[in-house]
C-alpha cells in the first residue's frame, strides 16, 4: 500500500507555565512535501519544533512513519547553542570566551565531532560543507554565534539523520552564510534527508514545498508555497504594531549623571590574539560622540571580539591603546565605570542570561550590568523600569519568568534591560534577532528616534540591511580581522 503521510499531528497541545502556547494544532506531511513554519514572535514555532523533537510533551500525537521499517532519527537544532565543558557541566559564564586560560575549559570543535564519527573523510567533508573547515581545532566557546550555527549544522549531517528540524537556522548568519544553508538545506533534501524548519517568509530554500503560519499557538493555514506567494503572504495581529508618542522618550530621563566627553570610542592599532590565531589585526577606529555606527563583517570577521573590548568583556583590551569616554583604558576607572555609560545586548548575552528570574528584574538588573539583580530599587528606579518596560512594550510580561517566554519575546526584555539606564553608548549586536518583521520594523524606529532625539552614540551590528536604522551614517566593515579597504 503508497504510503500516505511521513509525519502525522493530531491536536497537539502544548502548556508553558499553565498557558497554552500550543492547542490542537493538527497536520500531515506527505512524501515529497518540506515545510516551513512562519509566524510572529510567541506564536509557539519552537515550542512545535521541540515537540516534533520530542523534547516537550503535551497532550495529542505525534507519530513519524518508518522508514525501511525503523523508528526514523531526528536531530533537531535549536535557536541556542548548549555544550558541555571538559569537566562534562555547562557552567560557563559569558565573558570566559573572551579568556584564553578560562576558555580552555571548553572542548574543541574536532573533539565533539570525532565523538560523533571515526571516519576522518566524512568529518572533513561535513565541516567543507558548511565552510568552517579553518575552525576545527577552535574551542567551541570562541565560536561566533553565526559559526556555532554552521557547527550545529556539521554535527546534524554526520548523524545522517532521517529527520532533520530547524528552528530558526538562519538566525545570526551573514549573507554569504545564509546563501550556503539555503544550498546545503536543498542538496540534503535531494538526498533524502527530510527537513521541517521554522524560519521567516524572507528565508525560504528552495526545497520548501509548503508553508505553515502559527499565531497564538493554532495553526492557521497549512498551504502550498505557490499559494502563499501569490497572496499578501502573512498578516497576524503585529502586522501593524502600535505607534509611540516621540515626546515620551523625551521624558525618560537617565538612571545616573553621566560624564561629557567628546569621543565614545577610540581604538589605536588594536590587535587581539588567540591561540596563535588573529582576531583582529592593529584596528584603528573612532567614535565621536552623537555618532550613529554599523559594524559589519562575515561571521568570525571579529564583530564580537571588537565589541568586548569596549563593554569591558575582554582582557586583551589592557593590552592595547583603546580609550573610551576621553578616558585611556586601564588608566584607573573600574569596570562599573565603563559598564554604566553603555547599554548593551548580544546573541552571547542571551545564551548565557539566567532564566529562572522574573522578567522586572532581568530589565532592572540593566541599571547595575549584572546577570540577575541582587539589590533592592529605590522608588525612583522602579518608575524608570516600568517606563521603559512599557515603552517596549513588555510591561505585561513583568511577573513572569524569563524562561518562560519565547526567543522573540525574551529579546524585547533584554533589549528593554540595555535601554533602562538610558545610557550615552548603546552597543546593539544583532538586537532583531528573533524578532517578527514588523516588531523589528517598530523596534529599529523606536531606536532611531530615541538616537536622533536624545543624542545617542550608538554601535550597531546586523546582517540584514533592511534591520539598518536610518540614524546611521557611518560603517566599520571587518574582513578577517581587519578593516575592509
Amino acid at each position: 500500500m503508497e504510503q500516505t503521510s511521513l509525519l502525522q499531528v493530531q491536536n497537539l497541545t502544548v502548556r508553558r507555565a499553565g498557558k497554552a502556547v500550543l492547542a490542537d494544532v493538527s497536520f500531515t506531511v506527505a512524501p515529497g512535501q518540506t515545510v516551513a513554519v512562519i509566524g510572529p514572535s510567541g506564536s509557539g514555532k519552537s515550542s512545535l519544533i521541540q515537540a516534533l523533537a520530542g523534547h516537550r510533551s503535551g497532550g495529542g500525537s505525534i507519530r513519524y512513519e518508518k522508514i525501511k521499517g525503523q523508528s526514523p532519527r531526528t536531530v533537531s537544532i535549536s535557536q541556542q547553542h548548549h555544550f558541555k565543558n571538559l569537566s562534562n557541566t555547562s557552567s560557563f559564564y559569558y565573558q570566559q570566551r573572551f579568556n584564553s586560560s578560562d576558555a580552555e575549559d571548553a572542548l574543541m570543535v574536532d573533539d565533539v565531532l570525532q565523538e560523533l564519527c571515526d571516519n576522518e573523510e566524512m568529518i572533513v567533508s561535513a565541516l567543507e560543507l558548511m565552510g568552517i573547515l579553518y575552525l576545527r581545532r577552535t574551542r567551541l566557546i570562541q565560536l561566533s554565534n553565526g559559526e556555532h550555527k554552521r557547527f550545529q549544522l556539521a554535527k546534524a549531517v554526520l548523524q545522517q539523520a532521517d529527520w532533520l528540524l530547524l528552528d530558526s537556522p538562519y538566525t545570526g548568519l551573514d549573507i554569504a552564510a545564509r546563501k550556503l544553508l539555503n544550498e546545503v538545506i536543498d542538496a540534503l533534501v535531494e538526498k533524502g534527508m527530510l527537513v521541517f524548519l521554522v524560519t521567516s517568509f524572507t528565508d525560504l530554500p528552495g526545497c520548501v514545498t509548503h508553508i505553515a503560519c502559527l499565531e497564538e499557538g493554532t495553526l492557521k493555514a497549512l498551504m502550498p508555497r505557490v499559494t502563499f506567494e501569490r497572496t499578501a503572504r502573512f498578516t497576524s495581529r503585529q502586522a501593524v504594531m502600535p505607534g509611540f508618542d516621540p515626546g515620551l522618550i523625551k521624558d525618560l530621563v537617565p538612571a545616573y549623571a553621566y560624564e561629557e566627553f567628546l569621543v565614545a570610542i577610540d581604538m589605536v592599532d588594536t590587535s587581539v590574539t588567540y591561540n596563535g590565531r588573529k582576531i583582529l589585526d592593529k584596528i584603528n577606529w573612532r567614535v565621536n560622540k552623537g555618532e550613529c555606527w554599523s559594524v559589519s563583517g562575515h561571521n568570525g570577521a571579529g564583530k564580537s571580539t571588537l565589541l568586548s573590548l569596549i563593554t569591558g568583556d575582554n582582557p586583551q583590551a589592557f593590552a592595547n591603546d583603546i580609550y573610551l569616554f576621553d578616558r585611556k583604558k586601564g588608566s584607573g576607572e573600574s569596570i562599573w565605570d565603563i559598564k554604566r555609560k553603555i547599554g548593551f545586548v548580544s546573541p552571547e548575552l542571551h545564551h548565557y542570561f539566567e532564566g529562572g528570574c522574573p522578567v522586572f528584574e532581568v530589565v532592572a538588573s540593566g541599571l547595575f550590568d549584572t546577570i540577575g539583580l541582587f539589590r533592592k530599587l529605590t522608588e525612583g528606579q522602579n518608575a524608570i523600569v516600568r517606563n521603559w518596560m512599557e515603552l517596549l512594550r513588555v510591561g505585561h510580561f513583568s511577573g513572569r519568568m524569563f524562561s518562560q517566554l519565547s526567543n522573540g519575546e525574551q529579546r524585547l526584555v533584554l533589549l528593554a534591560r540595555a535601554l533602562v539606564k538610558n545610557p550615552p553608548l548603546l552597543i546593539l549586536d544583532e538586537p532583531c534577532q528573533g524578532l517578527d518583521a514588523a516588531v523589528s520594523k517598530w523596534f529599529i524606529e523606536l531606536i532611531n528616534d530615541i538616537c536622533i532625539h536624545l543624542q545617542k552614540t550608538l554601535v550597531y551590528v546586523s546582517h540584514y540591511q533592511e534591520e539598518i536604522p536610518g540614524c546611521i551614517r557611518h560603517t566599520l566593515q571587518l574582513d578577517n580581522g581587519k578593516i575592509a579597504a
